[in-house]
């Protein structure tokens, strides 16, 4: 059986957590840019730009969470919010993804081991 490069993604519209089972990485977290004061600052001056700009900073999220993920051959992405699954439809769009495998799971907010111990769990099936 060969090894597989697995990484479970513990994620909401702000933060992602890489928690990295085969090299136990230290923890490592992917940060979006489109913050609170981002999103004052934009309304201040249009509720239309403001989406334009919250849109265009997701998806600079999820293209550095994609350049991690090419690295792998088995993803777990996992989180209380949509944006696991807004990550799986924009990385689906892109053929760099189609031999990765990818599991999407909801979840509450977690501890860190809690984290540790889910994405174990979940490969271990």
């Amino acid at each position: 059986m060969e090894n597989k490069k697995k990484i479970g993604i513990w994620m909401d519209y702000s933060t992602a957590e890489l928690i990295d089972l085969n090299h136990q990485m230290d923890k490592k977290s992917i940060e979006s840019d489109f913050t609170y004061e981002t999103e004052k600052e934009t309304l201040n001056r249009s509720e239309s730009i403001m989406h334009n700009k919250e849109q265009q900073m997701n998806e600079a999220y999820y293209k550095e969470l994609g350049n991690v993920i090419l690295n792998y051959d088995h993803v777990l992405l996992f989180g209380p919010t949509n944006a696991k699954s807004e990550l799986h439809n924009f990385l689906n769009k892109d053929l760099h993804f189609k031999d990765i495998q990818i599991d999407v799971k909801t979840t509450d907010k977690m501890t860190d081991n809690e984290k540790q111990a889910f994405v174990s769990n979940h490969f271990k099936k």
